[in-house]
């Protein structure tokens, strides 16, 4: 099985400190990235911006420009979930990692990252696909969990797919079990269903149906 490491990539060297700004706008005029890790003798000090550099005197370096440099950076142990979260919060390409004593390691990208998420049995093996939501000091991982254990399902992965101040949202990938079986004991616990389901659209449709026979009859 892939291992989210073996996508660690070092095929292209790292900026240095001391490389020109010039050069480093050819850089990003070359290659599609947003970011890019810059060294200090080997050592990672930060990620430069391609939509920065742009905006920097060609004829200084990047050590004057230190202060726009981003910290972000992945390490070599994180796990997937928690790596795609570092290219979210940062709004970038590269994320840079770095090993448990702080060295830089290589980098890894986004498009490589997805291509792993799309192998994972998440999405890859066929199931249902439920989001719910509830307020954020009730909701617990535990509980999902045995709701859908409860009805004979089996959990292939869930995740937040959003929070806000009050409100979380978990999206729940399911295989077996009966789906409407589960849906319906989320509401008895609570859960607001955010995802449209066959069961519900059927279950609207009877009603839409029966509203539009009660006008009739009315009429």
């Amino acid at each position: 099985m892939t291992e989210i490491t073996d996508y660690i990539n070092n095929d292209i060297k790292a900026i240095a400190v001391d490389d020109t700004i010039e050069s480093v706008q050819d850089f990003f005029a070359d290659l599609p990235f947003s970011h890019f890790p810059v060294l200090e003798n080997g050592i990672y000090i930060g990620s430069i911006s391609g939509d920065d550099v742009e905006t920097f005197d060609a004829e200084k370096k990047i050590s004057d420009y230190r202060y726009t440099l981003e910290g972000f950076y992945a390490r070599k142990n994180m796990i997937w979930l928690d790596l795609l979260e570092v290219f979210a919060r940062n709004h970038t390409g590269i994320v840079p990692v770095l090993d448990e004593k702080n060295n830089y390691i290589g980098y890894y990208d986004i498009t490589d990252i997805i291509k792993f998420f799309h192998e994972t049995p998440f999405l890859k093996e066929m199931g249902g696909i439920i989001i719910v939501e509830k307020n954020i000091n009730d909701y617990s991982m535990s509980q999902i969990s045995q709701i859908v254990e409860s009805n004979n399902g089996k959990l292939l992965g869930m995740f937040v797919s959003n929070a806000e101040a009050d409100k979380i949202q978990v999206t729940i990938k399911i295989t077996l079990g009966s789906m409407n079986d589960i849906i319906q004991t989320f509401r008895r616990y609570n859960y607001e269903i955010i995802s449209e389901h066959q069961e519900d659209n059927y279950l609207n449709a009877l009603k839409e149906r029966s509203d539009y026979l009660d006008k009739y009859l009315n009429i």
